[in-house]
């Protein structure tokens, strides 16, 4: 009896052990720590324990920009992961790289099953298709940016939390005052670029770049040196001056400052709604970005920044089915719309949206639905649909440098602008002669 226990055990043990060896695995690098590195790994793990045929394994790359220089490692040595996590700004560099990816519209229709391109919300697929419409790369997480306000700080400086701060004009007014009582760090942002340059071009319908942003071709030119972004530029630089706004640096350095109650108006991705729900020991409101009162048109809508999951060539049939698999998975309601709660990442389907709206979550959590308003409330025009430029990375750094002179005092806005303007075509020229 014992000796028929032991091999239907061992017998058992076997046969868990060959399903487990038949799992079909894929890799997927990503780029997210902290809060939101746990609610991705929860996905996965979802994913995993669901069934058996397939196993994700995700890996964390460093940030965005490590991410991104990993993966082209990578493939270069033919080592290449499966899924690639890559930032908006990456788009450009990988639909560049032919060869070296696998559009998902493919790996798709390969795949057969369900699956409708046309569920997901136009303002974030538009980013990631080609001119006809083809999806390259799946959203996963799109965001956009958002004003965090500081109701306790507002209320200690004697100012009404319910002020009125749905323009730059109004914002200034409320700086003063808050600097006027006392307030170390009336305001910071974060992703700098993103939000004062890149956003504060779509918000106002001003270009960034010539050729629809680069959407249009290659062959763009940058032209975020106007006249709105330069008295754009110009304010920050007199309140950064003036103690009213504090730069804390180029990535998301001012998240802690604000999480920690230091700073009472803060401007910086919607999906920053996780660290704050869950750091913050104070009321806090989300309330739209602002826009310049005196510029027609505005507000427009901003764009979108976070990340899209792309698929890398080189690997088997059977591994692309898992792949595909999994980004239906990843775009289902339920998992969209716990993740969009969750984190404040924009919900990429019109689905998980609807699921949010009627499970009342919108109602519960006031201003969480600030980000998918101002995204949505206008059709994007040529100058409002995002950025599609090469070398973008590297741009950004440029622009960053030249706004921190400005901070500083070194340099006036329309110098650095126009400094960052040179420098950056020169990069989009080199990107250019390379992409012919």
């Amino acid at each position: 009896m014992n000796r028929k226990t032991l091999v239907l055990g061992l017998a058992s043990t076997m046969l868990t052990l060959n399903v487990a060896q038949a799992a079909t695995e894929i890799d997927f690098w990503h780029a997210f720590t902290g809060r939101l590195g746990e609610l991705l790994n929860e996905q996965v793990d979802t994913f995993n324990s669901n069934q058996d045929e397939y196993k994700v394994v995700a890996t964390h790359k460093g940030n965005y920009s490590e991410t991104l220089n990993a993966g082209i490692a990578a493939f270069r040595a033919g080592e290449q992961p499966h899924i690639l996590q890559v930032f908006e700004v990456g788009t450009a560099t990988m639909m560049a790289a032919e060869g070296a990816i696998k559009p998902v519209y493919e790996v798709m229709e390969e795949a057969g099953g369900e699956w409708d391109p046309d569920g997901y919300i136009s303002a974030v697929k538009g980013y990631y298709t080609t001119t006809d419409g083809k999806m390259l790369s799946l959203p996963y997480n799109s965001s956009t940016p958002v004003l965090y306000v500081n109701l306790d700080l507002l209320e200690q400086a004697g100012i009404d939390p319910d002020v009125d701060l749905s323009t730059w004009e109004k914002v200034g007014e409320t700086l003063d005052k808050l600097k006027e009582a006392g307030i170390s760090c009336p305001m910071t942002t974060a992703w700098q670029s993103w939000v004062h340059l890149e956003n504060l071009s779509a918000y106002h319908d001003q270009p960034f770049a010539t050729k629809e942003n680069g959407f249009a071709g290659v062959d763009t030119e940058l032209s975020f040196n106007g006249p709105v972004q330069v008295k754009h530029v110009e304010t920050l630089g007199k309140w950064a001056q003036d103690g009213k706004f504090v730069y804390t640096g180029r990535r998301n350095e001012g998240g802690a400052n604000f999480r920690g109650g230091e700073c009472a108006l803060f401007t910086e991705s919607s999906a920053g709604y996780a660290g704050v729900k869950a750091e913050a020991d104070f009321d806090f409101e989300i309330r739209p970005l602002p826009y310049w009162s005196d510029v027609e048109g505005a507000p427009q809508n901003t764009i979108i920044g976070g990340a899209s999951l792309w698929v890398l060539s080189g690997h088997e049939d059977e591994e692309y089915k898992a792949v595909a698999e999994f980004l239906k998975f990843l775009s289902s309601s339920d998992i969209q719309a716990q993740w969009h709660q969750n984190t404040g990442y924009l919900p990429i389907t019109t689905a998980a949206a609807e699921q949010t709206r009627e499970e009342g979550f919108y109602d519960e959590n006031p201003g969480t639905d600030v980000a998918g308003k101002q995204m949505t409330a206008k059709e994007p025009t040529a100058n409002s649909k995002g950025l599609r430029l090469g070398s973008f990375d590297q741009i950004r750094g440029i622009i960053d440098e030249e706004l921190e002179a400005v901070w500083s005092g070194d340099k006036s806005a329309q110098a650095a602008l126009d400094s960052a303007v040179e420098r950056g075509n020169q990069l989009l020229r080199r990107f250019e002669r390379a992409n012919q």
